[in-house]
């Protein structure tokens, strides 16, 4: 169930679209623009059940490497 207000900071929340990051082995996986009730203040993200449904599923595809993924530059900092 989506709230109405966010669960972590009481904030305002609406619909929009966000990215999701996961780790699949030693690939960071980043799944764009996905539907979501993201809270004005903290950022919280909410997602239907049938989004999370497909995120889980997306990420399932890519731990199996049965998706085909684009590179992207990134840069890795140590902490310390």
């Amino acid at each position: 169930m989506i709230p109405e207000t966010c669960l972590f900071c009481k904030g305002k929340v609406n619909e929009g679209y966000t990215d999701f990051l996961g780790r699949a082995g030693d690939e960071v996986i980043i799944i764009k623009h996905i539907p979501a009730v993201i809270c004005e203040r903290c950022g919280e993200a909410y997602y239907s059940p049938e989004t999370s449904k497909k995120i889980d599923e997306i990420m399932r595809q890519a731990h199996q490497k049965k998706l085909c993924l684009r590179p992207v530059p990134a840069g890795i900092i140590e902490y310390g």
